[in-house]
C-alpha cells in the first residue's frame, strides 16, 4: 500500500460536477472503500457551485478549490479543466498535495494556440442563439452535447471558455511541483501525449490509455486501476 494523504480532492472538467464526473461512474465510492476521505470540488460554473454570467468571474478558478482544502496536504485528482486548475494551484501552492494525478491534459499545456477553445465557445453562443447543432464543427458539437447535460448552465459554461487567460504555465513552474505526480492521457484523446507534461516535474509519470478519448477517460478501467494505486486507495 503506498503511504499517501488520507483525503482526496476530486475536480471535474469543464461541463461535469462533482456528482456526474467522479460519483455516477463510483469512483468516489472505490476511494472511501480504499480509506480515503473524499473532497468534492465543484468549480465555479458547474454543478452546485455559483454560476455567474461574466467572463470575468472566472479569472481565478483555483479560489474555489482553495476554499474546500484542509491545512494539511492532500492528493488531489483532476480531469481536463479541473487537471489544468489543480496544475495551477500546485505551481502557485506546492505545499497543499501530497500526490497529483492529471487526467486529460498534456500537450495542450504547452500549447499557445487557442483557436479551437475560441471556436468551441463560437459554437456554444451560436447553439444558445438558437442554431441548429448540426451546423457546428465537430469539435464544437461534441463540446455543445457536453455542456447540455441536465443541471448545467449553458451561459455561464460560455463564460468559463471566454475566461481571461492566465499566467503561461511553463516547465519553470511546473520544476518547483516535487509531489509524485501522475498523468493519464487516452491515446484517442486530442491533448495525447502525456509525456512532455510528466517529464516537466521533478517526479511526473504517464500512463497512456490505449482507445480512449477525451470523454471517456474518468469512465476506463485503466484510469479506475491505475489512480486508485498512486494514491494509495488499493
Amino acid at each position: 500500500m503506498i503511504e499517501s494523504a488520507t483525503s482526496v480532492a476530486l475536480v471535474h472538467g469543464w461541463g461535469g460536477s462533482f456528482a456526474t464526473t467522479w460519483e455516477q461512474n463510483g469512483f468516489s465510492a472505490l476511494l472511501e472503500d480504499g480509506g480515503k476521505q473524499v473532497i468534492g470540488i465543484d468549480l465555479l460554473g458547474h454543478g452546485t457551485a455559483p454560476k455567474p454570467h461574466d467572463p470575468a468571474a472566472y479569472a481565478d478558478l483555483t479560489s474555489r478549490v482553495v476554499e474546500h482544502l484542509p491545512d494539511e496536504p492532500v492528493s488531489a485528482i483532476g480531469f481536463s479543466l479541473g487537471a489544468l486548475t489543480l496544475l495551477r494551484l500546485a505551481i502557485r501552492e506546492p505545499h497543499r498535495f501530497d500526490r497529483l494525478v492529471l487526467a486529460g491534459i498534456g500537450s495542450n499545456v504547452f500549447e499557445r494556440d487557442h483557436s479551437g477553445a475560441t471556436m468551441i465557445a463560437d459554437g456554444l453562443q451560436a447553439l444558445i442563439d438558437g442554431a441548429d447543432p448540426s451546423t457546428l464543427p465537430q469539435s464544437a458539437r461534441l463540446f455543445a452535447q457536453y455542456a447540455q447535460q441536465p443541471g448545467n448552465d449553458m451561459r455561464a459554461l460560455l463564460a468559463v471558455m471566454q475566461r481571461p487567460a492566465g499566467p503561461e504555465i511553463d516547465a519553470e513552474g511546473m520544476a518547483g511541483v516535487t509531489c509524485p505526480v501522475l498523468v493519464v492521457v487516452g491515446a484517442d484523446d486530442f491533448v495525447h501525449p502525456g509525456d512532455e507534461l510528466a517529464a516537466a516535474f521533478p517526479d511526473g509519470r504517464c500512463i497512456t490509455l490505449p482507445k480512449t478519448d477525451h470523454f471517456a477517460t474518468t469512465e476506463s478501467f485503466g484510469f479506475f486501476d491505475a489512480t486508485l494505486e498512486f494514491v494509495g486507495a488499493q
